[in-house]
């Protein structure tokens, strides 16, 4: 609790009178998409109380607070991740600041590995469901001052926050297809046979992030939209290995159209 405490209010005094009225999570190799606020100043991860520095490639490490199509918006450019050895609470430490600054709409992308059939290197996913199988939960414990002990999980992204995303992809004539997101803890790679496990359980992409903070959102009664950048078909559905810097080439170059639906969302919230 003293964790979220120290945070918030370390990032309260560098705000001042400013306040957010949504925040932005970015994933692996999009954090071009912080260059693009107006008004924009910076805060190192460092010299925030109990955040992490990333250790991974196309992970920053810093809040960026500006203004995107008119709005307020905190991004937190680069995550920390469970498969870098941080306990899930510290993993939603950021939500958590974010929520105790009043923002009430969360934003979340990440990079993932294509499952579906309709999925490719490119595609972009807006994640209508998932599945919570790193096996954690930042829920863990005594409930937080403003949290549910059982928050209701039968619709963790927001239907008309979807609904809203769709209609800016297809103005923009942008493809944007729904599917459920498996979360897993990695930081390996999957098996061949994990991948057609997960294809039976109905998942369509898979990632190592977005699940744990999106239930510490919902816990704290935040909405929540999140698209994935398809990077790679995953092992088994494609040729050649996997690695971390396809993700990020293949993140930076579909860039330029999730930035576009993301600044066209945002306008209308």
């Amino acid at each position: 609790m003293d964790r979220v405490n120290n945070a918030t209010q370390t990032v309260r005094r560098w705000l001042g009178d400013w306040r957010p009225e949504l925040a932005l999570v970015l994933g692996s190799g999009l954090g071009d998409l912080a260059d693009r606020l107006e008004q924009s100043r910076r805060l190192p991860y460092d010299t925030i109380p109990g955040f992490a520095v990333p250790g991974v490639p196309g992970h920053r490490g810093e809040l960026v607070a500006g203004r995107l199509a008119s709005r307020r918006i905190l991004v937190q450019s680069g995550r920390f991740h469970a498969y870098e050895g941080h306990a899930a609470e510290a993993v939603a430490l950021p939500v958590r600041v974010f929520a105790d600054l009043g923002v009430k709409t969360l934003l979340l992308t990440n990079a993932a590995g294509g499952i579906g059939a309709r999925l490719r290197a490119g595609s972009l996913m807006l994640l209508a469901d998932h599945l919570n199988l790193s096996f954690a939960n930042p829920l863990f414990g005594p409930v937080r001052t403003g949290d549910l002990r059982f928050p209701d999980m039968s619709a963790p992204y927001d239907p008309d926050l979807r609904r809203t995303a769709l209609a800016v992809a297809r103005e923009q004539g942008i493809s944007l297809v729904e599917g459920t997101y498996a979360g897993v803890s990695g930081p390996s790679y999957e098996t061949p046979a994990e991948i057609r496990m997960l294809r039976r359980l109905g998942a369509d992409a898979v990632g190592m992030s977005t699940v744990l903070e999106v239930v510490a959102a919902r816990a704290a009664g935040m909405r929540c939209l999140a698209i994935s950048i398809i990077t790679n078909l995953a092992a088994g559905l494609g040729t050649g290995l996997l690695s971390h810097a396809e993700v990020m080439t293949a993140a930076r170059a579909a860039g330029d159209r999730l930035e576009r639906i993301v600044t066209g969302l945002v306008s209308l919230l």
